[in-house]
């Protein structure tokens, strides 16, 4: 039976399949506070590693949980212009 990779699991697997830099929200307590965050702070970061448990940053600080996000430039119509 197919089992879809979500949250941390993801990022883990993308680690492994050799993909670098990935935007995360972060958290060290759940997938769901990561996310939850998104909405009041901006806790994010390129995570390049997984290592001993813990998902690294591109400044080095070590995250329990990782949950791959998309960031993109705004547009013209997406300012309202």
């Amino acid at each position: 039976m197919y089992q879809e990779l979500t949250g941390s699991e993801l990022t883990r697997a993308m680690l492994s399949r050799g993909d670098t830099q990935i935007w995360c929200a972060v958290s060290d307590n759940s997938d769901e506070e990561a996310m939850a965050d998104q909405a009041d702070n901006d806790f994010t970061a390129r995570i390049v590693s997984f290592e001993e448990g813990s998902f690294y940053c591109t400044a080095g600080m070590a995250w329990a949980f990782a949950v791959p996000i998309k960031i993109s430039p705004l547009t013209q119509d997406d300012a309202g212009f």
